[in-house]
Formats: structure tokens, C-alpha cells, sequence
């Protein structure tokens, strides 16, 4: 398990920091936790793991940032 930060979700899909590189065509399972009050509904509380497929990936300092696509919508 590897904590990532999320810097953009939609319904298909999330840009999010790995510490570490992920290949294009990863799979990879994605655990959101509990939205605060003042975070945006899209995600329900209590929502399971999220299947994604990593589209792209690239270095930035010391994290990679990694577009993942959701194998199905969230929402």
C-alpha cells in the first residue's frame, strides 16, 4: 500500500503523486477515504476500491504524476 495524493477526480478518472514510477497499462487499485463535509459529493462516503488503468505518467521532482482512468465511472 502506497499513500498517493489526488490533484484531480472526475468520474472517469483522477490525476494523482505516486513516490513511485508506474508503467502506461498499469492496473492499479485506487482507496479513497471518507469526503470531509466540505469536499465535493461526487464521491459517495464509504465508496470500495477503485479499479484504473494508468494512461500516462511522468517524473516531476521527486514524485511521479499519474492520469489514471477509472475501469468503471464513479458517481
Amino acid at each position: 500500500m502506497e499513500l498517493a495524493k489526488t490533484l484531480n477526480i472526475s468520474a472517469v478518472g483522477a490525476l494523482i503523486t505516486s513516490p513511485r514510477s508506474l508503467e502506461v497499462n498499469d492496473y492499479v487499485t485506487l482507496t479513497i477515504p471518507a469526503p470531509s463535509i466540505t469536499s465535493s459529493a461526487l464521491i459517495p462516503a464509504g465508496m470500495p476500491p477503485i479499479q484504473a488503468r494508468v494512461k500516462r505518467a511522468q517524473e516531476a521532482g521527486d514524485v511521479y504524476l499519474v492520469g489514471v482512468e477509472f475501469l468503471k465511472p464513479i458517481g
